[in-house]
């Protein structure tokens, strides 16, 4: 299966429409949040994204809610929005979760503490491919390497049902970057477009 996946778009219109060309080749699109900027720009952004007509499936980032991106996602019939629930693809199965993990600074931000994070990703199944919008602690979360702004419960998660694949985006300073928690890859998506085989 040949994954195009991206995160922290924020209002990128631009991008938004290279991303809908090379979905062409895609079986499956992955949208790992924050399609917008601060509550701002959900529907214009969604809506660049919307013509993808390859299966999608999004998490909401902290700069927008799940409610609003029900809302924004609501005319784009190929595409499923994921907060602590899966799907299933072809055979392969995906389980996501969004927000900021763990609480960020920001009063405006769409966060979920560890407590929570810990609760809403327990249903996710062994083996699947983990969408989520923050990195696990340790693993990609920071610019430099004694720096981390990861979630430990999102680590314990990846430890205990061992993902075939774990995607992310929210710290930008580590767009790009790869990393593996046992056998499981994991990657820092940026907004570019990732072609990963899964």
């Amino acid at each position: 299966m040949k994954l195009l996946a991206f995160s922290d778009l924020h209002r990128d219109l631009t991008q938004a429409a290279a991303l809908v060309e090379m979905s062409a080749e895609a079986d499956v699109v992955i949208g790992a949040g924050d399609f917008g900027s601060v509550h701002e720009g959900l529907e214009e952004t969604i809506g660049s994204l919307a013509p993808i007509e390859t299966p999608t499936i999004l998490v909401p980032g902290n700069n927008e809610t799940l409610d609003a991106l029900r809302a924004a996602t609501a005319g784009w019939d190929t595409a499923t929005v994921l907060h602590a629930e899966g799907t299933t693809i072809d055979g392969v199965e995906f389980f996501g979760l969004g927000a900021g993990i763990p609480t960020t600074p920001w009063d405006w931000s769409f966060d979920l503490s560890e407590e929570e994070a810990t609760e809403m990703i327990a249903p996710a199944p062994e083996g699947c491919v983990l969408v989520l919008h923050s990195p696990p602690f340790g693993h990609c979360d920071g610019g430099d390497p004694d720096t981390h702004f990861g979630s430990k419960a999102l680590l314990a998660a990846v430890e205990e049902k061992r993902p075939r694949l774990v995607v992310f985006g929210h710290i930008h300073e580590a767009w790009g970057c790869a990393s593996t928690i046992g056998e499981t890859p994991l990657r820092n998506l940026g907004p570019n477009g990732t072609w990963i085989e899964a």
